[in-house]
């Protein structure tokens, strides 16, 4: 295996592993099944991250194969806050469903329950203004000024 090889190798690996994540988050937030929003999201984000049908249908069935590394680090949760909250802006068929959904992933990340309506309700308005990750991480830790 060539040293290209094994970084798509890895790459790859990692990617699957995040899309497990976001099923494992949404399966357990809604007592171990999706409602049908959820699913259509689910099948796009497969879609936007290269994942094939045959290892959709694995992940589906088996979301633990993979493991769940959450972020320890505080920066790190604001950058994958970013990321899921561009993810979930942009698929405009959810409407209001997307605050919902956020909160399923922003409390899966780690951040706090007694925050995390303040914390989505200011994410989702960065990501509509298009704000950079940059912006994103400094407004979302200076929120209270």
């Amino acid at each position: 295996m060539s040293i290209a090889q094994l970084f798509d190798s890895e790459f790859k690996h990692r990617i699957k592993g995040r899309f497990s994540a976001a099923v494992r988050i949404l399966y357990a937030a809604d007592g171990g099944g999706f409602d049908p929003d959820e699913k259509k999201f689910l099948d796009k984000l497969a879609v936007k991250l290269d994942i094939s049908d045959e290892e959709y249908k694995e992940i589906l069935a088996n979301p633990l194969k993979y493991p769940l590394n959450p972020p320890h680090l505080y920066e790190e949760r604001l950058e994958n806050l970013y990321n899921i909250s561009r993810v979930v802006h942009h698929d405009h068929h959810l409407g209001d469903k997307q605050e919902t959904l956020l909160r399923k992933f922003a409390i899966g990340l780690g951040f706090t329950p007694a925050n995390v309506n303040y914390i989505v309700n200011k994410a989702l308005i960065l990501v509509d203004k298009k704000v950079d990750l940059e912006v994103f991480m400094d407004e979302m830790k200076n929120m209270n000024r």
